[in-house]
């Protein structure tokens, strides 16, 4: 009996939920987006420079997978519906995390869009980056 109730509660240890969960239904830990330096953008289709900047994360989340985690969020926080539509439009093709993680991130929600937040391994802030970013610009501030 006692065997059978360390198993279930180890079991249960392991099944815990996500954090986070992206426009597309994926779950997300806090403690695995942690695991290597993090790139969180703060977007809205309405901003101009964030529309430029979504090439150079789509690239930079593409060419440095193995080495970073990028993730946006929609500014407004629409429905998940209208989410998904809007980051279709602007043609992202990193996570966009489903609703705003500010306050499990401990940072505040930007007032100028867009704003990069970078993150190292283990959660500490390690710049606040406002307007449009290259992959240079974000891979500077992660190698400071």
């Amino acid at each position: 009996m006692r065997i059978g109730l360390i198993l279930a509660v180890a079991l249960l240890a392991g099944c815990s939920e996500p954090d986070f969960y992206d426009i597309d239904g994926n779950g997300m830990s806090l403690a695995g987006l942690q695991e290597k330096p993090l790139v969180v953008n703060y977007w809205a289709t309405w901003c101009g420079p964030c529309i430029k900047e979504i090439p150079e994360l789509n690239e930079l989340a593409a060419t440095h997978s193995a080495a970073l985690t990028v993730v946006g969020v929609n500014f407004d926080q629409p429905g998940e519906e209208e989410q998904k539509k809007q980051a279709e439009k602007m043609k992202i093709e990193f996570p966009v995390i489903a609703s705003d993680p500010a306050v499990q991130l401990g940072v505040a929600v930007p007032e100028v869009l867009p704003t990069t937040y970078i993150f190292a391994p283990g959660g500490e802030l390690l710049a606040t980056l406002v307007g449009p970013q290259t992959e240079a610009t974000i891979l500077e501030a992660i190698e400071r």
